[in-house]
């Protein structure tokens, strides 16, 4: 615990980053209340699977619609004005689903998923955002341990959000929770006002014939010609699309753990507990080798940890395997996170961190909708089941298709190659000769 407040106050001594991390604790609490306060309403006033995957397709497509241009706008533009309008729209969707909750439940439905589609806009900017941010608030010397410090709160409003939205939709119904969460995102967007961007880079120059498929198509090359970032984000993709059960817990919770909203919070919250045992002992003992390795493995626990909680129907038990989910999954983001981010010049960070959006997007929103149809069409348990099935064969693939990622020892060799994909040359040249031009 000494280890992990000395590294803490260490980075925490760069401008603007305890601003950062109190402002994105803010809004991940938020949007962890909002989550868990949607999903049981709509279930609660449907009993339908079918609505849950239409909760996270809305959320989805404008998410698919803007983050090419999102990541577009965050490398020409600065990064803090565009997130914290982000927030802003997100508080205002809080706002307008507290409004909704008091209406009749025939337009309740139709306006909560156009209000989800609003906020997937402002995730579509916030998202990749984020990502781009932090490296222009610490050195790079010390990006590793600011990413698994962050990690590590985020993980803990993970936990402390459904809790909270659990309770307080028991306690004070969807108005009251909903009301929170329009607090929080109000909150980050004032603890933004003190953040600063001492390491930031020069932002990407546009030549004046340049469009923003082309800008944007530099940033698709880079990622495509490095199997390391490739092969990191399209594994999340696809091992959480096809194996993600977060979608699945409020029927698990209803109609085969037998509990409230506030057992719903508390599955949530079990795989944020995960989530941050795990970040402490990555604060405590970051990695240093064997990374590529150690990303396989997660996923693989991350498999067989949801496999048994789609066959358990006792509370504990589901509660423990889903902490264990959350562990392994807290390593493979801090993994991937620390590749991506190590792997892509800063006038970059912005395109490359909106594609990692989407596929991070596709994983979750998309994985909900997939959940939710499977759950309709073959029942919550044989749906987990084969999404378990289905994560552990795409570990399978990867390990073969993506031999470079899985060979990667430590996290700087990621960005070996990395002075030959900048920068702002690219943007302009790049689109004359398709993706050999980054050559």
């Amino acid at each position: 615990m000494r280890r992990i407040v000395a590294v803490s106050i260490r980075i925490a001594g760069n401008p603007g980053f305890l601003a950062f991390l109190l402002a994105r604790f803010a809004g991940m609490f938020a949007t962890q209340i909002q989550a868990i306060a949607v999903a049981w309403q709509v279930y609660d006033e449907t009993r339908d699977p079918m609505a849950l995957a239409w909760v996270g397709l809305a959320q989805f497509l404008p998410m698919l619609a803007f983050l090419i241009p999102a990541g577009d706008l965050i490398d020409r533009r600065a990064r803090k004005p565009i997130l914290m309008v982000s927030w802003i729209v997100a508080m205002f969707c809080a706002v307008a689903l507290w409004w909704l909750s008091a209406g009749p439940m025939t337009h309740r439905l139709s306006g909560i998923y156009a209000v989800l589609f609003c906020f997937g806009c402002s995730r579509a900017f916030s998202g990749p955002t984020l990502q781009s941010l932090l490296p222009q608030i610490v050195p790079r010397e010390q990006l590793s341990q600011a990413i698994a410090t962050n990690g590590m709160l985020m993980r803990a409003a993970s936990i402390g959000g459904p809790l909270v939205g659990g309770f307080l939709h028991a306690w004070g119904g969807a108005r009251v929770t909903y009301i929170v969460c329009a607090l929080g995102f109000a909150l980050g967007t004032f603890c933004l006002l003190r953040v600063q961007t001492p390491h930031a880079g020069p932002r990407a120059v546009v030549a004046a014939d340049s469009t923003l498929w082309r800008r944007f198509r530099v940033g698709i090359c880079f990622i495509f010609r490095r199997p390391v970032i490739l092969g990191s984000i399209s594994l999340d993709l696809f091992a959480v699309l096809l194996g993600g059960v977060v979608a699945l817990l409020p029927i698990y919770a209803r109609d085969i753990l037998h509990t409230g909203a506030d057992g719903l919070g508390l599955l949530r919250s079990a795989i944020a507990t995960g989530e941050i045992c795990a970040g402490l002992y990555l604060s405590m003992h970051p990695l240093t080798r064997s990374v590529g390795r150690a990303l396989f493995v997660a996923v693989v626990v991350f498999g067989l940890a949801n496999l048994v909680f789609a066959l358990s129907s006792l509370f504990w038990l589901s509660f423990g395997v889903l902490a264990v989910a959350g562990a392994a999954d807290m390593v493979s983001v801090y993994i991937r996170s620390a590749l991506v981010q190590y792997a892509t010049p800063d006038d970059m960070r912005g395109r490359v961190s909106a594609v990692n959006m989407l596929f991070i997007g596709s994983s979750n929103e998309l994985g909900e909708f997939r959940a939710g149809v499977s759950a309709a069409w073959l029942g919550p348990t044989a749906a987990a089941i084969l999404g378990s099935l289905c994560t552990l064969g795409v570990v399978a693939l990867w390990t073969r298709w993506f031999q470079p990622l899985y060979q990667v020892d430590h996290f700087n060799s990621a960005g070996d190659d990395f002075s030959h994909a900048s920068s702002g040359g690219a943007m302009d040249n790049t689109h004359k000769s398709g993706c050999h031009g980054e050559r």
